[in-house]
């Protein structure tokens, strides 16, 4: 397994660690990301790599607005196989399980996964001793209600503050167990019980929304439905413009890690950017 920690850092130009999302499910909402079977998830996985991933995260459930839950056994079914030979194929990438299963974290911890990416923020109760019993990094991602319900017409007084408020009751509760807030990674949930302009206020806020200062900071904003909105680009293959735009204004935001659909796209926009300020 790598270590993990430089990996959780913005790189030494500033610009943030790319994550790459392999999404071992038939109903997510971007049909490219999308893989049923392990040759083909490894395909994705060593072009994602060599085009400039540090972070591979494998889900094994849907959690688009809308998305009814899978089981948890057929959660594991899919996700287990892919980290224990994404872990044997690719010992230095990282690798993250996006789930909010505790049993689901501790298998894939045992197989093999880096970090766990909980976009429930710790709403299994048994995931803070998962964490605690291992030596792996967890991110908190925030989300208003549930995916099936989290887009009827969620309401704040002030997002930002509200998330943040959010957000570190939820750290909190990992420092009072003793782990270490360099192992913590906060989400600002772009698209999860948001409205468009709660999404622009959270990235406009950058790392507004964290509560101490050495906890890092994770945007999730590929091809997101709020494209759809503010460019009227319905289609989520229609979003990479509005997406790269997007991770254009991440080193100003000192963003640590970016999780996105279309890894070279990324590492191209970053390139390009980070060579005219080596002028």
């Amino acid at each position: 397994m790598p270590d993990w920690r430089p990996l959780i850092v913005r790189r030494e130009d500033g610009f943030p660690r790319i994550m790459g999302v392999l999404n071992i499910t038939p109903d997510s909402f971007f049909e490219d990301s999308r893989s049923n079977n392990i040759s083909e998830t490894i395909k994705i996985a060593e072009s994602m790599i060599r085009n400039g991933a540090d972070w591979l995260d494998i889900g094994g459930e849907s959690t688009r607005p809308g998305a009814n839950p899978v089981k948890e056994e057929e959660e594991i079914s899919r996700v287990i196989p892919v980290i224990r030979e994404l872990r044997k194929r690719f010992p230095k990438v990282g690798i993250s399980v996006d789930t909010r299963r505790a049993k689901v974290a501790a298998l894939s911890l045992e197989e093999g996964a880096d970090m766990i990416n909980d976009i429930s923020a710790l709403s299994d109760q048994n995931m803070i001793n998962v964490v605690k019993q291992s030596d792996c990094c967890i991110c908190l991602m925030h989300m208003k209600g549930l995916p099936e319900n989290m887009q009827n017409n969620p309401q704040y007084d002030d997002v930002v503050m509200e998330v943040r408020r959010k957000l570190n009751e939820k750290v909190s509760l990992l420092l009072e167990e003793g782990i270490n807030q360099e192992r913590i990674i906060v989400d600002p949930g772009i698209g999860f019980g948001k409205s468009l302009e709660h999404n622009l206020l959270l990235l406009k806020s950058g790392r507004e929304i964290i509560p101490l200062s050495n906890i890092k900071l994770m945007w999730g904003v590929s091809r997101k439905s709020m494209f759809s909105e503010l460019l009227g680009r319905i289609e989520a293959r229609d979003r990479l413009a509005g997406t790269l735009g997007i991770a254009a204004m991440s080193k100003l935001k000192a963003v640590d890690i970016i999780r996105v659909h279309d890894v070279a796209e990324h590492a191209d926009l970053f390139r390009a950017m980070s060579s005219l300020e080596d002028l």
